[in-house]
């Protein structure tokens, strides 16, 4: 039988497979695949804005005597509650971490803010090997974030600021930073989960990134990155009881604290005029209510932004935004992503009837600060002067003198009196009204405040609910 000859266009694709292949394993041999991946990209590009940071703090110890004479460290430590408080020295320590450029026209680095608590001083180390000494701009321990500035005479490198409000669980993400002094570690892994919360000491931190890039001491305020090289996190925490899991803020959360510690040097938290409570089961079966989740408007002061909005005492508000709330501390914890001057949206029950409240937010009034301050502790102040001096019979010289003290207050029920002089309000000295003033304001979200008392020449610290 007669076999069919090919065709020429059969013939034709044989040839052009053939020499495809020939090309292919050239290039194989060759070492030419390409090998400058996404990772690659992303590290080469973003590589140069990554600093290591250096911070020299100094702690006290206190030195024995007999050190210097060689006594055995045995005798040392059986006589160290006897020696005199004057054989105290000061050990300087470092601690390492990392962070990023994100103004390389200002010299703006972005990091966490316990890389630098309590820092002396701070080196910045670039990746061309010059160092800077660096200035705190601002920090919020409440987000464990900070600005630091280095004066440069050019324009730094500087990272692209990403989105991570669209992260997905599972894609793929790039840690660097500066592991146990190891500078520029490059380490890759996946966002494992979103929105996580994680406790540091007694305080909560919420809304992190999870991922199981690598994360290890001194990777702390290091960027991490989206495949495309933007910056959408600042790694911040390991979870000690495991391997593989590491934590960073999310860069949309930062930029708002970023833009508050620049302008102000700390974060300044919007002011409503509300004055809130959660619900729990037992008010909201007393009030009748359908929901036994919430915030209950318990007061709205006047000429306030809360008052403008038209809120009322017993409005239940039961969602910020797209945020559903059910705490007062969700409540402020989503407020705080709002800068002064932002318009919020609050969805309230009120009569047992849905409706959305825009409230634009504004910045607290100091000339409200001792109605607020009467308010939550019950006190009236005055600026120490000759005149209170000598009605009083006050000792001390800084501080703000309690003139009046409401009877039902917490103060009151302690025996705190007119005459007694408030020093210190958490960790806040207070010389003058001033600072009295400035105190109230930065505390007024808390739950509870510590105030030093002064009578005669005793102190005493008291605990204030809020």
């Amino acid at each position: 039988m007669k076999r069919n000859s090919p065709t020429a266009d059969t013939v034709f694709a044989a040839l052009l497979l053939s020499a495809a292949l020939l090309l292919f394993s050239g290039r194989l041999s060759a070492g030419e695949f390409p090998r400058k991946t996404a990772v690659v990209q992303a590290v080469e590009n973003v590589g140069p804005a990554v600093v290591n940071i250096s911070s020299e703090y100094r702690v006290s110890a206190r030195r024995s005597p007999f050190s210097e004479f060689g006594i055995n460290p045995f005798f040392d430590s059986f006589f160290k509650d006897f020696f005199d408080p004057g054989f105290e020295h000061r050990a300087k320590r470092t601690s390492l971490g990392s962070g990023v450029v994100i103004d390389g026209d200002r010299g703006f680095i972005l990091t966490n803010a316990h890389v630098i608590s309590q820092a002396d001083s701070i080196t910045v180390l670039l990746n061309d090997e010059r160092t800077f000494v660096a200035n705190v701009v601002g920090a919020d321990p409440d987000s464990d974030l900070a600005v630091l500035k280095i004066d440069a005479t050019e324009t730094l490198p500087d990272i692209e600021m990403g989105d991570s409000g669209d992260l997905m669980i599972g894609e793929t993400v790039i840690a660097i930073g500066n592991p146990f002094g190891f500078s520029h570690t490059v380490t890759t892994g996946v966002i494992s989960a979103l929105n996580r919360s994680i406790r540091a000491e007694d305080t909560v931190f919420h809304d992190f990134i999870q991922t199981d890039a690598s994360i290890n001491p001194g990777n702390s305020g290091g960027p991490l990155l989206n495949i495309n090289g933007a910056l959408i996190g600042i790694n911040t925490a390991i979870y000690a009881k495991a391997q593989g899991i590491g934590f960073a803020i999310p860069i949309n959360k930062a930029k708002r604290i970023i833009a508050d510690l620049i302008q102000y040097g700390e974060v300044i938290m919007s002011w409503t005029g509300l004055f809130l409570q959660t619900l729990d089961s037992e008010l909201a079966a007393y009030l009748k209510l359908p929901f036994k989740k919430g915030v209950m408007v318990r007061k709205v002061a006047v000429d306030s932004p809360a008052a403008d909005a038209g809120l009322k005492a017993q409005d239940l508000i039961l969602a910020l935004d797209d945020t559903t709330i059910e705490t007062v501390d969700d409540f402020y914890r989503r407020l705080r992503s709002f800068p002064v001057g932002s318009t919020i949206w609050l969805t309230v029950l009120r009569d047992g009837k849905k409706q959305t409240v825009s409230l634009k937010t504004a910045l607290f009034p100091m000339d409200r600060a001792l109605e607020l301050a009467f308010h939550f502790l019950g006190i009236h102040v005055e600026n120490i002067s000759l005149k209170t001096r000598f009605a009083y019979q006050i000792e001390a010289k800084q501080g703000v003198v309690i003139t009046d003290v409401a009877a039902n207050s917490r103060l009151a029920g302690i025996g705190v009196k007119p005459g007694d002089v408030v020093r210190q309000i958490d960790d806040f000295s207070i010389a003058s009204l001033d600072d009295f003033k400035t105190a109230i304001a930065k505390i007024r979200h808390q739950k509870s405040t510590v105030i030093l008392v002064q009578r005669g020449d005793q102190g005493y610290y008291v605990t204030v609910r809020l």
